[in-house]
């Protein structure tokens, strides 16, 4: 066949199928409703299980209280009336130490032969001092003198489960989707939250607390991803700050439930049965469109989305979108999620570089945070005020923190918020342990200073890692939390050797992480990326911006070239 004169193509007499239109997801989000009344609701409904997760936290401050005790006395001891009690290197009445029977039998003996008295260990026990606690599982199992570590065990356990929970739940989220594990996270904590009340023995209170610390980390890692990805970027913020108000204000919560229940089961099971009702309406959630986009499963996209029109009011709006629009808008630029691993997060080097520095300030920030929450009777003051007294200075911070996230960006608060901590744990290490009270101001604004940083690690970390594996990224993230959650007894455990120690080790890693903070990207006012080549190619460009000294078009050639 001759080619065409002049080598121009012949028209062709067969007309082409209309293609559809392309349309980037936010826009498509905006057309059924990006912030009406399926978003309040979803988010409220996310929320609300949201308020107990500190009290699963912390329960343990009420639950495992430690009041006063001594030796019970042997039967024949108690029927002579004999009772002197041996003391301790500090010349106090030692609580996990009995004279042997035969030399209480002679009460009129000295206090100096007393001294030089042959002790032996409480055998038939310890009487505990009930007027503050009805019980705790330290006076159910004993759990007093040699057997002390084992309460910090309890708690290690639990976050050894969140640990685990977030190896298994983060790469199950990303590929079976966010609400069916959340769904089952849910119904977890509330059998195994529920289980831990009904405890025989010690043993299987720690294995329900490692399985309810599992759940938890299930839901921890899908409810903020699953409220993110259906609302629109100028929104990400307030919606975070809502959920992390509703963290803070569970601490509040739990001071009030410790305080009118003193039963360390009842109180158990009050912060665990209401996620049976969590369960039931967490059916009603839909899945994330943007990851059934991401994971090519366009039909049941379309028809979530036409039922978050429905319920916004735009039903009309949501019966023209149409099929071809989802599969031109995503279809061709994301890869199926069966090519993705948690061996991604490390193989780019912008993303290898987001997930070192998340990582290490999620470590870094939650062990010295747990480490200044787990020990409130270290204060010496009410444990109930100081629980109390806690939750709110964390939700002051956690309000201005919200407000300057909308100013100032997310890394800049990240890293700020860090340092000052840092600095104000560091700065209560010359104050003499007289001045209590000045020393208890600066700890607390130095917690105040994680929990903003910690609000605003949610949001960051939900924005810097790519749809595809953004839930294994949100794993990893996790686990370093509950790695450094399970670290912080240990360090606590330091201040035996050298008092001073635990207080300089919190002070000198929440600084360095925030020094790493500042290698990572800003996403003020940039949307959500879906694939790791978008990750990298905002780097390379802002890479490229900063050579040629062009800041200025860094986020605008992102939004343009970034279809969401």
């Amino acid at each position: 066949m001759m080619s065409p004169v002049g080598g121009k193509s012949r028209p062709s007499l067969v007309p082409k199928a209309p293609k559809a239109p392309t349309i980037s997801f936010g826009d498509l989000l905006e057309e059924v409703g990006s912030m009406g009344l399926f978003q309040f609701f979803s988010v409220l409904l996310l929320s609300l299980p949201v308020l107990l997760l500190a009290s699963h936290n912390l329960v343990q401050n009420f639950s495992a209280a430690s009041p006063e005790h001594k030796c019970r006395l042997s039967p024949s001891t108690n029927a002579s009336g004999g009772h002197p009690v041996p003391l301790d290197q500090n010349q106090l009445p030692d609580r996990c130490r009995r004279f042997v029977h035969r030399m209480v039998l002679d009460p009129n003996s000295s206090l100096d032969e007393d001294r030089g008295a042959e002790t032996e260990p409480c055998h038939d026990g310890w009487l505990y001092d009930n007027s503050t606690f009805a019980s705790t599982i330290v006076t159910e199992w004993d759990l007093v003198c040699n057997l002390q570590p084992l309460k910090n065990l309890a708690q290690s356990l639990f976050m050894a489960g969140m640990l685990v929970g977030a190896f298994i739940f983060g790469d199950l989220s990303d590929r079976f989707g966010r609400r069916l594990i959340l769904i089952w996270s849910l119904l977890l904590v509330a059998v195994m939250g529920s289980g831990a009340t009904l405890s025989g023995s010690f043993i299987a209170y720690c294995v329900f607390r490692f399985l309810s610390g599992v759940g938890i980390s299930g839901f921890l890692l899908n409810y903020i991803c699953l409220s993110l990805e259906w609302v629109p970027t100028r929104h990400r913020a307030i919606v975070i700050a809502t959920q992390s108000y509703c963290s803070t204000a569970g601490q509040v919560l739990l001071a009030g439930l410790a305080y009118g229940i003193r039963d360390w089961r009842w109180l158990q099971l009050s912060i665990s049965a209401p996620f049976f009702c969590f369960f039931a309406y967490s059916w009603w959630l839909p899945e994330s469109a943007r990851w059934l986009l991401a994971n090519h499963k366009h039909e049941a996209a379309l028809c979530n989305l036409k039922r978050v029109a429905r319920i916004n009011g735009k039903a009309a709006t949501g019966d023209t979108v149409f099929l071809e629009m989802l599969e031109t808008q995503v279809g061709s630029k994301t890869s199926g999620r069966g090519t993705h691993s948690c061996l991604d997060l490390f193989r780019t080097p912008a993303l290898r570089r987001i997930s070192c520095c998340l990582m290490f300030i999620s470590f870094s920030m939650n062990m010295t945070y747990f480490g200044l929450s787990m020990d409130l009777s270290m204060f010496g003051l009410n444990i109930f005020l100081m629980q109390l007294f806690f939750g709110s200075i964390d939700l002051l911070a956690k309000m201005g923190c919200a407000l300057m996230l909308t100013y100032f960006g997310r890394r800049t608060i990240q890293a700020a918020s860090l340092v000052l901590a840092g600095v104000f744990l560091l700065v209560t290490l010359p104050v003499p342990p007289e001045m209590l009270l000045v020393r208890m101001a600066l700890v607390v604004l130095g917690k105040g200073c994680l929990a903003a940083s910690s609000m605003c690690l949610y949001l960051y970390g939900g924005e810097l890692f790519p749809t595809v594996i953004r839930q294994t990224g949100t794993s990893f993230v996790t686990a370093m939390a509950r790695l450094g959650g399970m670290v912080a007894p240990m360090v606590l455990l330091a201040g035996g050797y050298q008092p001073s120690l635990p207080l300089l080790i919190f002070g000198i890693t929440p600084i360095i992480s925030g020094i790493s903070a500042g290698f990572l990207p800003e996403m003020l006012q940039v949307p959500l990326m879906d694939t790791i080549e978008q990750v990298e190619e905002r780097a390379s460009w802002k890479s490229k911006a900063i050579l040629e000294e062009k800041p200025g078009k860094i986020i605008d050639h992102v939004i343009r070239s970034t279809h969401f």
